[in-house]
């Protein structure tokens, strides 16, 4: 009986190599080394795959003493499997040394403890930038390092060489990429860091080529070509030791090559080099270096590509690995040819990875399937806001303190009748006052954890207060409740979810505010400042998030007869004033078109005058002020 100890089994390698090992012999023992906190990501793993209830769980960690197993009766082993690594390029350098040289040093000495062969999984990163061919005869050449990923995976192949009484074999994986017939990755670094910038080529004519510049050689392999290849070569040559094997292709491909077999997914065109890797090289490693790599480093992260992956793609090696691909052949393992895979590639990065597929909008629509998060929801402008949406096919969580009548508005909006050719969206109800940040928090969570994300937040609730400031000198009152809702509240939520939209790289915010943060018209001097504030902050943020794709839009109302005005008898007669459905068309206009404002035409008049006649705009302001006498319920005469 033959006994496997595998370490990073539950990796996007590991996982595959444990499935091949179990199906290639019933009677093997598979022994997998998994951390406490993998635990339960390994076991819904093996629970996925054929013999999966065979695997022999051993918790450890290759960073602890020991490799942190504490006494158990392993049995003898005949192979020692190391997966466990690091491999991001952009990752800390003190744990990358810690896991890839510490580590394998200790699993080393693990399997001379246990007389096991050790299979140690390097990486293609050890020719670093090696200026020529690198066979796998070839280790140090007196190359150099361009990260401190590559260094560290030189500095863990070196332990296993000159560990003393180990036997050993390394294999040495290009990048590996996803499964050749799924397409299936679970993280998009490498070249997947450059299918955002080829794919926007797609809307370009397919019979127009394209000129592109060549980053020099780029060589892949798939994950299962990788895995069936590793199972295979451990088996093979039984009891030799220090073989080095490079699972790579042979045939060197341009970046150019990549684009021309991706671009068939999404009937793009074909790309010719435009600019040789000769020329785009020096470039690339001149502005790496010294005052050029500030100005660098921002453009790319800006294009979304760590600057870490450029100093990665300069590399001028060549790697050489006909020697194991004709060893595989012999196996029966044959290297899938990239322009029959590269299609799926990157039909599962578009569907599951694309930082932009969140951004996307339905063909029907582009409400249609997106969260909605609304506050003041109950009434109003929140309420005609919320049943446009419905219709349009969104689905719309709702927000107020009212518990009864925000049901009863969920209930109205479940059984509208949705536009022609559009699905009708479903409205939650929420209860949760907005000015308890507490309340917001358990709000937020609740609505991710039951319904994964939300696209729109649109801060609607508020409060309004029309009262002279000399009438409010003993009512700083006026000013915090006012404040709590239009300000914090909004804000509460803003930072509440801000986070996971920047994580799903897309989000948009839109704030209810009001024309009196253009015209600052008497009596409004609360009202005006919180809503300025909120305007304020989303405008400070937004120049943050921009990167990020969370956006922010302001959409400026004028006085609508809501339930907000009616205590203020002032507006009985006043004509001109808006429905709530034409305020909540502004609202929809937002979230569709994403402005920065949504203005009117007299909010901008009067915005105007306050910059171009500022004493007569105010003069003027002053003669409205006089003309009008405070409400009722400014001078306390109502409830």
């Amino acid at each position: 009986m033959t006994c496997y100890f595998v370490t990073g089994g539950s990796g996007f390698i590991g996982r595959r190599v444990v499935e091949r090992l179990l199906a290639r012999d019933d009677s093997a023992r598979v022994l997998v080394l998994v951390r406490p906190g993998t635990l339960p990501r390994f076991d819904t793993a093996m629970e996925k795959i054929t013999g999966g209830d065979r695997v022999i769980t051993v918790v450890g960690d290759v960073t602890q003493d020991g490799l942190g197993l504490r006494g158990d009766d392993l049995g003898p082993i005949d192979h020692v499997i190391h997966l466990a690594a690091l491999h991001d390029v952009t990752g800390d350098e003190k744990q990358q040394h810690e896991v890839n040289v510490n580590g394998t040093r200790r699993v080393a000495e693990f399997a001379v403890s246990r007389g096991a062969m050790l299979h140690h999984v390097s990486s293609l990163a050890v020719a670093g930038n090696h200026d020529g061919d690198f066979t796998e005869n070839d280790f140090d050449l007196g190359q150099g390092f361009p990260t401190g990923c590559h260094r560290s995976k030189f500095d863990g192949e070196r332990v296993v060489r000159e560990t003393p009484g180990l036997s050993w074999r390394v294999y040495r994986p290009a990048a590996v990429v996803g499964d050749s017939v799924t397409g299936e990755t679970p993280k998009a670094d490498g070249p997947y860091y450059f299918f955002s910038h080829l794919t926007q080529l797609r809307q370009l004519p397919s019979f127009l080529p394209v000129p592109m510049p060549d980053f020099g050689r780029i060589n892949l392999v798939p994950v299962d070509f990788a895995a069936d290849a590793l199972v295979a070569l451990v088996e093979s040559q039984p009891g030799r030791s220090s073989l080095v094997f490079h699972l790579a292709d042979p045939q060197a491909w341009t970046s150019t090559d990549l684009f021309n077999a991706i671009s068939p997914a999404f009937d793009g065109p074909r790309g010719f080099t435009a600019v040789p890797s000769s020329v785009l090289r020096p470039a690339l490693v001149l502005s790496g270096r010294g005052p050029f790599r500030s100005g660098r480093d921002l453009v790319a992260e800006q294009a979304g590509i760590p600057p870490a992956a450029l100093d990665a793609a300069a590399v001028p090696v060549v790697v050489r690995s006909e020697y194991t691909i004709a060893t595989l052949d012999a196996l029966g393992i044959r290297l899938p040819n990239l322009v029959d895979y590269a299609p799926r590639l990157w039909r599962y990065w578009f569907d599951h990875l694309d930082p932009a597929r969140h951004r996307r909008d339905d063909p029907r629509g582009p409400l249609v399937g997106k969260n909605i998060l609304i506050t003041g929801a109950s009434a109003g402008i929140g309420r005609a806001t919320a049943r446009m949406c419905v219709r349009r096919g969104a689905n719309v969580f709702l927000v107020a303190r009212d518990a009864d009548r925000l049901v009863g508005t969920a209930a109205e909006l479940d059984a509208e009748v949705p536009k022609p050719g559009l699905p009708l969206g479903r409205a939650y109800a929420y209860p949760a006052d907005i000015s308890d940040e507490a309340a917001v928090q358990t709000l937020v969570k609740s609505v991710l954890c039951e319904h994964d994300h939300v696209d729109v937040l649109i801060n609607n609730a508020g409060r309004s207060i029309r009262r002279a400031t000399a009438n409010a000198i003993d009512r700083s009152h006026d000013y915090h409740r006012t404040m709590a809702v239009n300000y914090f509240g909004a804000v509460y939520l803003t930072l509440a979810l801000l986070p996971h939209m920047t994580e799903r790289q897309s989000g948009h915010i839109v704030n209810v505010s009001s024309i009196e943060v253009q015209s600052r018209a008497p009596r409004f001097g609360a009202y005006a400042a919180s809503k300025a504030a909120l305007e304020a902050f989303s405008d400070a943020t937004s120049a943050e998030t921009l990167s990020d794709h969370v956006t922010f839009s302001n959409v400026r109302i004028p006085l609508t007869r809501t339930r907000m005005i009616v205590p203020t008898n002032a507006y009985d007669a006043v004509r001109g004033i808006w429905s709530v459905d034409k305020a909540a068309n502004r609202v929809l206009r937002a979230m569709i078109d994403r402005p920065k404002r949504v203005n009117t035409l007299i909010g901008d008049l009067i915005d105007f005058g306050h910059h171009a006649a500022p004493r007569l705009t105010n003069r003027l302001l002053h003669q409205d002020f006089l003309m009008h006498e405070e409400s009722d319920a400014a001078l306390g005469r109502v409830g």
